[in-house]
């Protein structure tokens, strides 16, 4: 497992990095953010612990539905715990994707939660969540499937 030459020197560069090693296309340089026993979860709810576990479902997605993929960072707040640990959360635009079919899938949103820890080196990760923003929407239900839904009271139009 390599280690990277640019771990960020701030906590608040950490989505700049994450796309850095994102458009290298190799799950281990998207691993080498994280220490050696972190965790992901990634939107589906997958849970990996450790290096090799982070690596490897990144490369495997990198080199085939996400060969395509660009990330690009919006909104970023940080959050100071003490001076050498910070959660850093980030919005995220996914383009690129290739859906089953071949075909290219539309955009995603994403929020990237990243819990960081100041090592000698750099910030890295020990942990990170995922989730997917789907705008409008307040929960899932399972119908079967997954929806998202809205529960809140919609206005009434002239046809109600």
């Amino acid at each position: 497992m390599r280690t990277p030459t640019d771990l960020p020197s701030r906590p608040e560069d950490f989505p700049k990095a994450f796309i850095a090693a994102w458009d290298q296309r190799d799950g281990d340089a998207i691993a080498a953010l994280f220490t050696e026993d972190a965790d992901f979860v990634n939107v589906t709810g997958l849970w990996w612990h450790g290096r090799e576990a982070i690596a490897k479902p990144h490369d495997y997605a990198l080199k085939s539905f996400f060969s395509r993929s660009t990330l690009r960072a919006g909104r970023t707040e940080v959050r100071h715990l003490s001076p050498d640990i910070a959660v850093v959360r980030c919005r995220f635009t996914l383009s690129g994707q290739i859906a089953p079919d071949g075909t290219d899938a539309g955009d995603r949103r994403t929020i990237l939660t990243f819990v960081v820890q100041r090592q000698a080196d750099g910030w890295r990760a020990v942990s990170a969540q995922n989730t997917d923003v789907v705008p409008g929407k307040e929960t899932h239900v399972n119908t079967g499937g997954l929806n998202a839904v809205d529960y809140r009271e919609r206005p009434s139009g002239p046809d109600d």
